[in-house]
């Protein structure tokens, strides 16, 4: 396998490299350089930046919106916005439902709901778990029975990420009991402002609000809204799983994870010496950094993959692994970096309030960055759940 770049590769790196830092609003830039909390306007505006370009779906078939990029071209486009700091595609319509809607649904359903997707008019969230159905999502309960040309769906899904901000829901339901689980289940698209759908929220342990509890009463969905075939809903799933892990490594985002680490530790002080000098620390910086190489060459190896036109495979689950201990280790190191100074953090300076910070400023968002980042290895199907797949599908067990 060939991993240096061509000459076409470095002049499209340019090309990128150049139009970021054109394009890139300063304000946004500002906002995320600082740690601050997400805001749903900058996410929509990068995100119609990239689609009057026409960038905006690199993964997607040309005929749908796609770019018709190499592999190899998407992965320099994603280090570059990760380089940038630019805020992250959300996955929810672009990643997850989209390619969903252009594999399995109708004509009609690509015609209404794609160009939604791209120019990012429509915000999606993802209904797959529930309060029992996290790891085990078979088992999910919330149960849609069909009236003649409707749905009646009624149940809860949690952990809901950003539904709060959410024009549709792509939502997993049981329309059938009376076979094997993966078999009841269904694959529909409906309005979060339909009647019947209540959405609260949940405060994380870094205090912030990112997921919610979503209870669906008496909700009525067209049946136009179900994608595919009923009861084959448990094979798009597993479809968008295998997306939604690709995107989770992240390998870009922790580059410039550790050369932040790296400042920070140039900067703070350990026994009267910069931290960077203490040997142990050094060691966990540079441990980081073999593992993050490790999966950098695990990446481009599925990118070879999905060259000679193969799918996402097993390689996506250990993606997903490493891709999220490389994350929240990063945040490991930002906390012990802040020493005292991670006991404090001041959520409302999160929000862009002028109450100063405790500590120094670098450290300030050490202490929620690391409780935030907890979740990374139980979302998306948990890294044990992956585990159990390598051990079917690679080793064979």
């Amino acid at each position: 396998m060939d991993l240096s770049f061509s000459a076409e590769d470095l002049a499209f790196q340019r090309e990128v490299r150049a139009f970021v830092a054109e394009n890139y609003p300063a304000d946004i830039k500002a906002h995320f350089d600082a740690g601050l909390e997400p805001r749903k306007a900058d996410f929509v505006r990068w995100q119609k930046i990239l689609f009057e370009k026409g960038w905006v779906a690199p993964a997607w078939p040309q005929q749908y919106g796609g770019t018709g990029w190499t592999p190899t071209q998407r992965y320099i486009f994603q280090e570059e916005l990760g380089a940038a700091n630019t805020p992250g595609i959300i996955p929810f319509g672009l990643s997850m439902v989209g390619p969903v809607i252009y594999t399995f649904g109708s004509e009609e359903q690509k015609k209404r709901f794609l160009p939604g997707i791209l120019s990012s008019d429509v915000w999606w969230c993802q209904g797959y778990s529930e309060p029992g159905s996290g790891s085990d999502l078979a088992s999910l309960k919330t149960k849609a029975v069909r009236q003649g040309d409707k749905y009646i769906v009624n149940g809860s899904k949690t952990w809901t990420t950003m539904a709060q901000w959410a024009d549709w829901i792509f939502c997993l339901v049981r329309t059938d009991s009376s076979v094997k689980q993966q078999e009841g289940i269904s694959f529909l698209l409906f309005d979060m402002k339909s009647p019947g759908i209540t959405v609260r929220p949940i405060i994380t342990m870094d205090g912030g609000h990112e997921v919610n509890e979503c209870f669906f009463d008496n909700v009525e969905v067209p049946a136009e809204n179900l994608i595919g075939q009923e009861g084959q809903g448990w094979t798009y799933a597993k479809f968008l799983l295998g997306h939604e892990r690709s995107g989770i490594a992240a390998v870009a985002r922790s580059k410039r994870g550790i050369a932040k680490l790296k400042q920070i530790a140039n900067a703070e002080l350990s026994d009267g010496r910069p931290l960077i000098e203490d040997q142990d620390y050094r060691r966990k910086l540079a441990e980081l950094e073999i593992d993050l190489t490790a999966l950098e060459y695990t990446e481009l190896r599925t990118l070879a993959r999905e060259s000679q036109g193969k799918g996402p495979g097993p390689e996506s689950s250990i993606l997903k692994i490493k891709g999220t201990e490389i994350q929240q280790a990063i945040t490991e190191l930002a906390v012990e970096a802040a020493g005292y100074y991670g006991f404090a953090f001041n959520h409302r300076a999160m929000n862009g309030s002028n109450e100063p910070v405790v500590g120094p400023a670098a450290t300030a968002f050490a202490a929620p960055a690391y409780f935030n980042m907890r979740k990374t290895s139980i979302y998306g199907g948990s890294n044990e759940i992956q585990k159990n797949i390598i051990a079917k599908m690679v080793l064979g067990l």
